[in-house]
This record gives structure tokens, C-alpha cells and sequence, in this order.
């Protein structure tokens, strides 16, 4: 990290702690670093909680069955929280409810390059999570070409519901993101 205070967190889930969220601020910004085992399969939130309210890190990057996220956030994002009291993770949709199945993905997007590579692939889940991102899950085999190989980078592996897929993320003007 930098050159600011460090101070540490537990991270929460369920009242229980699981992790670590370290905060260093510095200068404009504050630097939030989270540590984690993971409760179970899915997409995780981390979450920085304060006094005077909440803010979203984002999706944990899974390793194993740990995860992690590192992210910096200016001090007009942070001051809303007040005194920082804990992290927490959460999941990033209540649950398998929230993945809606699409027969023709191509059709959820606006994006022609995106339409194009989406266009008769089956089994294509897609959740809308707030904040203007959506994510998009195909089906993964790893005796298969990947889907989306051009979004190889950026697809994170997850099992749902007992079958896998590749989760890509798109920000509210349908460019691929990390998670």
C-alpha cells in the first residue's frame, strides 16, 4: 500500500468474521484492501461498512476457495460512511433466483460486436445486479472452445446451480469489465 495509516476490519458474513478488510487512506483517496475465505459458491460482494452508511467494493476475485479485491475510492465516495466499523461480503445476488435463463442472449444486448459473438449459443444466464452492470454466464467445458474467447481475460469460472459457467461482466454501456 502507501504511505498513509493503515487500519484493519474484520469482514463479516453473517456475523461471523471471515476475513480482513485493511483501509489505508491516502491523501484524496482511500485504499480498501480485502482478504477472505469464501462462504460458498457464487458471486461475493465486499462491502465497507460506517457509521453513517455503506459502500460497495465490488465482486471478490476467488482464488480457491479464498477471494480478494483491491480498490481505491476518492474521499467524496468515502466520507458518506463515517466511522468505518467492519467490512462485510454479501452475496452479489440473493441467489440463483436472481440468474435469469436466456434463450437468445444475443438479444439482451444493444452491442452489435456483441450480438454477433452471443448468437445461437444456449444455456446463457444473465443477472442485473444494480449499478448499471449486468452479468452474463455461459455454459464452460473444458474440453470446449471457450466461450467469448476474445473476453478470455475477464471471464471468472463459477459454478452454479451444480453446472459451470464462464461469467463475464459489462458496465451500463455493454463494455466488458473485470469483476
Amino acid at each position: 500500500m502507501g504511505n498513509g495509516h493503515l487500519d484493519k476490519f474484520p469482514l463479516l458474513w453473517e456475523g461471523d468474521s471471515i476475513g480482513e478488510l485493511a483501509v489505508e487512506r491516502e491523501s484524496l483517496y482511500t485504499w480498501f484492501d480485502v482478504r477472505c475465505r469464501l462462504p460458498g459458491e457464487g458471486l461475493w460482494c465486499a462491502w465497507a461498512v460506517g457509521e453513517g452508511g455503506s459502500l460497495r467494493l465490488g465482486v471478490l476475485e476467488p482464488s480457491g476457495r479464498e477471494a480478494g479485491i483491491r480498490r481505491r475510492f476518492s474521499h467524496r465516495m468515502t466520507e458518506p460512511l463515517g466511522k468505518l466499523v467492519r467490512g462485510e461480503i454479501r452475496p452479489a445476488a440473493d441467489g440463483w433466483e436472481e440468474w435469469k435463463s436466456v434463450p437468445d442472449p444475443e438479444t439482451v444486448f444493444r452491442a452489435p460486436w456483441l450480438r454477433k459473438r452471443l448468437r445461437g449459443m444456449e444455456g446463457a444466464l444473465i443477472l442485473r445486479p444494480g449499478e448499471g452492470r449486468r452479468y452474463l454466464a455461459l455454459p464452460y467445458d473444458s474440453k470446449r472452445p471457450f466461450p467469448l474467447p476474445t473476453l478470455f481475460c475477464l471471464a471468472s469460472v463459477r459454478t452454479l446451480n451444480g453446472v459451470r459457467y464462464a461469467v463475464f461482466a459489462f458496465d451500463e454501456e455493454e463494455r466488458p469489465v473485470f469483476q
